[in-house]
């Protein structure tokens, strides 16, 4: 089965790079061949046990999981050992390497502009508008509005309606806390169940809105209130995958101290620690209210680079490219 490229840009450098997608060849056979000719057999496979097993195998399983030799993994998977909170040593299973916590006080800096919005994660990022009828095919394969959000969800989908969003791909090396992306107060968080879709993005292209049928965790801030980002409600919706277990709600106003749950009238600091994804590759989605954020000029001006090969298009044959952005990195702001 011929594989595809997928390339994306450095933001800090503006390199092209070409992604090693990785378990490509399972993914498309997943989505192409047994979704077509087994299709019962495809929605076991993407069930939660299924889900777990395949975790299990791959973080958890007695002889699989060890890793000998720590600082060489690391290596070999471009972490850089200065950036670990803690002992690199420790690092000895494949879920502790995952579940590693970093010195993001040090090694991710973030401005102190207040109406900036920082990003969620480490990640590789698309920006859109529900508002924008250029953007509707791959919205609409991306994720449909009103099945991410929650069917019955009236109030944020009338808040929502027309607005902006943000998608942030988390690879399976990346760092998967997931960082406040805006300073406000939890207005409403709730869980949505659904499948665990692979975020390959052979098997986003393939799949239909992949992303509002997975289970997920939205948490709704307001931030125009005392000490708040003031850029109105914004919606953080993270969303589980294949392998990963479950969504940890454990925010911490310092460092990784005194986890706590996310809870109606808890107000989250921007670029903090709020949710560790329990592993495997994984999806955040922010929106917006309608003219409130202004992405940066480098993320929008990158989306449609012509010179970069990616799976993500926008119709015609147009590319839709990501940017590879840091946690607690400048995004946009307020408008």
């Amino acid at each position: 089965m011929k594989s595809v490229t997928h390339q994306y840009i450095e933001r800090n450098t503006l390199r092209v790079r070409t992604e090693r997608l990785t378990a490509d060849r399972m993914i498309q056979t997943l989505y192409s061949g047994i979704r077509e000719h087994t299709p019962f057999l495809f929605n076991l496979l993407l069930s939660s046990r299924f889900s777990a097993f395949f975790g299990y195998l791959n973080y958890d399983c007695p002889g699989r999981s060890g890793i000998s030799e720590p600082m060489k993994m690391l290596d070999s998977l471009g972490i850089p050992p200065e950036e670990i909170h803690g002992r690199v040593e420790e690092l000895n299973t494949y879920r502790k390497l995952f579940e590693r916590q970093i010195r993001y006080w040090e090694c991710r800096p973030m401005t102190g502009d207040a109406s900036c919005v920082v990003s969620p994660a480490d990640a590789r990022m698309l920006t859109g508008s529900f508002g924008q009828t250029a953007a509707l095919f791959i919205k609409e394969k991306f994720f449909n509005f009103r099945e991410l959000i929650g069917q019955d969800k009236a109030q944020w989908l009338s808040a929502f309606e027309n607005g902006n969003y943000a998608v942030f791909r988390l690879t399976p090396e990346k760092y998967h806390y997931n960082h406040t992306p805006v300073s406000g107060k939890v207005v409403d968080v709730y869980e949505v169940d659904g499948a665990y879709h692979s975020c390959n993005p052979g098997a986003v292209v393939r799949s239909v809105t992949p992303f509002s049928k997975n289970r997920r965790v939205v948490t709704v801030m307001d931030t125009d209130v005392d000490k708040g980002t003031r850029i109105g409600f914004v919606a953080m919706v993270e969303i589980v995958a294949l392998m990963i277990g479950r969504i940890v709600q454990c925010y911490s106003s310092e460092r990784y101290d005194r986890p706590e749950g996310v809870a109606k009238g808890l107000f989250l600091e921007k670029g903090r620690p709020k949710s560790l994804f329990r592993p495997g590759s994984s999806t955040t989605v922010l929106i917006f209210q309608k003219n409130r954020v202004r992405f940066s000029d480098d993320l929008l001006e990158n989306l449609n680079r012509t010179d970069v090969q990616s799976r993500f298009s926008q119709g015609f044959g147009r590319p839709l490219v990501e940017t590879e952005v840091s946690v607690r990195e400048t995004i946009g702001r307020a408008v």
